[in-house]
């Protein structure tokens, strides 16, 4: 199912064609995501790897991936400038130039600086290691946004209507930030609703409890209420409400009797959940028996896009989250 907006994204980079990093580029289901975007003309992959290697692994899997760049930390012939800023910018961490080049023999700090010194405009990693080994670069590197404190993330949902278009939703934070403070909410649900504005939603924000408008009393009551009139005070424009249980919040026959005042409770569609834990099991559970397909961990709030996937991926996958961190390029 094409997720929507989709066709739009591709319009947008063949319009301004993009270069992606791939921090595996022996994986089978990169291989595969790769040989598909050189038969388009809007991403060119950047494979990270020994070239001897990728390319048998590429003949084995019968992918093919000629015309793909090709880059080898042990044979980079940039390495020097490369540590030298690594160096730079890990200053006063102890890092020496020797430190700095074993360091960017790791396929993912390497992807990363290969970001940083504009060589990619956006990076795709995590098939094999942990959304941790792709955060940590980013972070130490690539650094976030003017204005930001956090990395967070969320995941966009998508779910085909009988009317042929699509449902769309964003969850927020799912997979980085495990207890976000207030100001920390703010942020993300403002990161959010910018994201899932590139999906075609006009976002209406729900700050998620277990309570709905004081029906309920405790701290993360609080927090969530409190995050809630953070956020409409610093982005005006955005719809907002909070906090709200989750009926209140996507059925308009609960909405009218719970909270009858709120103009968009009952049609919230982008959700800022309290913890990780309410986040990873929300969105599992809309993925799972609500028949959504979720894209993500879309990672939010750094100077360039970088996106980690699911060590369960497939190439489809891959290929579509290719598409859409180049787009946010």
């Amino acid at each position: 199912m094409a997720i929507m907006g989709f066709g739009e994204l591709i319009g947008m980079l063949k319009k301004n064609p993009k270069k992606i990093v791939f921090t595996e580029g022996t994986d089978g289901r990169i291989l595969e995501a790769a040989s598909r975007l050189l038969a388009s003309n809007f991403l060119s992959p950047i494979l990270v790897g020994d070239e001897e290697a990728i390319f048998a692994a590429s003949e084995e899997c019968g992918y093919n991936i000629r015309g793909a760049e090709i880059l080898d930390p042990k044979k980079f012939d940039r390495m020097d400038e490369m540590a030298e800023m690594f160096c730079e910018l890990r200053k006063g961490k102890g890092v020496t130039i020797d430190k700095a080049k074993e360091t960017l023999l790791q396929g993912n700090y390497f992807g990363t600086m290969l970001v940083k010194m504009g060589m990619a405009d956006a990076l795709l990693g995590g098939a094999t290691y942990s959304t941790a080994d792709t955060v940590r670069p980013a972070l130490q590197l690539i650094k976030t946004k003017p204005g930001n404190s956090i990395v967070s993330s969320v995941f966009i949902l998508v779910r085909s209507r009988a009317t042929g278009d699509s449902e769309v939703l964003a969850m927020a934070d799912c997979a980085i930030n495990i207890r976000p403070t207030e100001d920390e909410l703010v942020e993300i649900a403002i990161e959010a609703s910018e994201c899932a504005k590139i999906f075609g939603v006009d976002p209406k924000v729900g700050f998620l409890s277990y309570s709905t408008f004081g029906s309920g009393a405790g701290e993360d009551v609080d927090r969530m209420r409190n995050a809630a009139e953070k956020t409409r005070l610093k982005a005006p424009d955005l719809a907002v409400e909070g906090e709200l249980q989750f009926d209140a919040a996507v059925s308009p026959r609960v909405a009218r009797t719970k909270c009858p005042e709120s103009e968009i409770a009952g049609h919230i569609n982008t959700f800022i959940f309290p913890d990780i834990s309410a986040g990873n099991i929300g969105y599992k559970i809309a993925q799972r028996l609500g028949g959504f397909e979720a894209y993500g961990p879309i990672l939010l709030g750094l100077n360039a896009p970088v996106n980690d996937l699911s060590r369960g991926c497939n190439a489809a996958e891959v290929y579509s989250m290719a598409i859409i961190t180049a787009a946010l390029a």
